[in-house]
């Protein structure tokens, strides 16, 4: 099975790689956009304004059986589901994000 990442001997692997087993996984499908995540550097992709109505996004986190109550997973659930509320409370109504 293909995976979906970098290829071999690219930074962006060698940093992945480790992570994914260090978490307990082998990739199979497994995607990292770490230069879409907008951290406070300047944005290096372009935004787009959605029609009203569709400015939603569904999140999905996907883990092993048995593995939905470890530390890291309840972290990052968390953490979007306060991004979300933070986002809904901050949003103006032309806001993009």
């Amino acid at each position: 099975m293909r995976k979906v990442m970098e290829p071999e001997g690219t930074a962006a692997r060698h940093w992945a790689m480790p992570l994914c087993r260090n978490a307990g996984f082998r990739t199979r499908r497994a995607a990292f956009l770490p230069k879409l995540v907008f951290s406070g550097q300047p944005r290096t992709v372009t935004l787009r304004q959605l029609p009203r109505g569709q400015r939603t996004r569904r999140i999905f986190i996907v883990v092993r059986r048995g593995r939905s109550r470890h530390p890291a997973v309840l972290a990052c659930r968390d953490a979007l589901r306060r991004a979300v509320i933070l986002r809904s409370n901050q949003a103006a109504p032309n806001d993009m994000w």
